[in-house]
């Protein structure tokens, strides 16, 4: 199992023909410290309908793409920087929820809406990223 301490989104559109390497390159140039063990760094096409998640292990990249059949990520709308998400947010976020809109809701209610928003549940995992 690949181990994440946190998830870190590369703001803007990115080119997902883009292979690991030129990836890597945008992680080590646009984060501060570069690529750091146990940290995913994800980047979106213009369309936000793609993903791909570019992971360091401490021993080696990890990459992985996730696609949308209909609808959109909910991508910040700056056109560069970084953010860093918590678990919640993560799940959200790769859920294809509107993640944005979380505060710091106790579990429950956390369930319940994403429950009303996407027709699901959310894992009831208590373990969170380490910031």
């Amino acid at each position: 199992m690949i181990h994440i301490e946190a998830v870190w989104l590369a703001l803007g559109a990115s080119d997902l023909r883009a292979a690991m390497d030129t990836l890597l390159g945008r992680v080590v140039h646009g984060f501060e410290g570069g690529a750091q063990a146990h940290q995913a760094y994800v980047f979106a096409n213009r369309g936000a309908r793609r993903l791909k998640v570019l992971v360091y292990d401490g021993a080696g990249l990890w990459l992985c793409t996730r696609r949308l059949q209909t609808g959109r990520f909910a991508w910040p709308t700056q056109a560069s920087g970084t953010v860093c998400l918590s678990r919640a947010q993560w799940d959200w976020l790769f859920a294809g929820a509107p993640w944005q809109k979380l505060a710091s809701p106790s579990r429950s209610s956390l369930s319940r809406q994403f429950a009303r928003l996407n027709g699901t549940q959310i894992s009831q995992q208590t373990e969170g990223f380490v910031h």
